[in-house]
């Protein structure tokens, strides 16, 4: 498996860190820190470049707007060292379920297995 791993990491750009980004990171990068879904963040000693390096499947939407407000310069100090003050109503991150499984499907959709019964019309019959 060690080896299937180290060809995919060659080859792909999704499936964690590219070879090329692991080297780059070893060399230039500082680590900043970790948010909850485990994405590491980096920046280069000079401050100038900020990147993350995902826990697995590389998908923007799963960063959170407070590491998302760092990584492109919004914020001058990571969430680790000045976390954002949240409001009340403001609901915890979730990342962009569209295009899985377990994507919100409405009442009456395809999707479901059985689908809605629907009382707010009827059918037509041919004589």
């Amino acid at each position: 498996m060690g080896i299937l791993n180290t060809l995919l990491r060659a080859v792909t750009w999704w499936n964690g860190q590219t070879l090329n980004t692991q080297i780059y990171t070893w060399r230039k990068g500082k680590r900043v820190g970790e948010d909850a879904e485990g994405n590491t963040y980096y920046e280069t000693k000079d401050g100038k470049r900020r990147w993350v390096i995902y826990n697995g499947e590389a998908e923007a939407s799963r960063v959170s707007a407070d590491w998302h407000g760092w990584l492109h310069h919004t914020y001058d100090a990571p969430p680790t060292k000045a976390p954002l003050k949240h409001k009340a109503w403001e609901k915890p991150h979730q990342e962009n379920l569209t295009g899985t499984p377990l994507a919100y499907a409405p009442a009456g959709s395809l999707r479901h297995a059985e689908p809605a019964e629907r009382r707010d019309y009827d059918a037509w019959l041919p004589e």
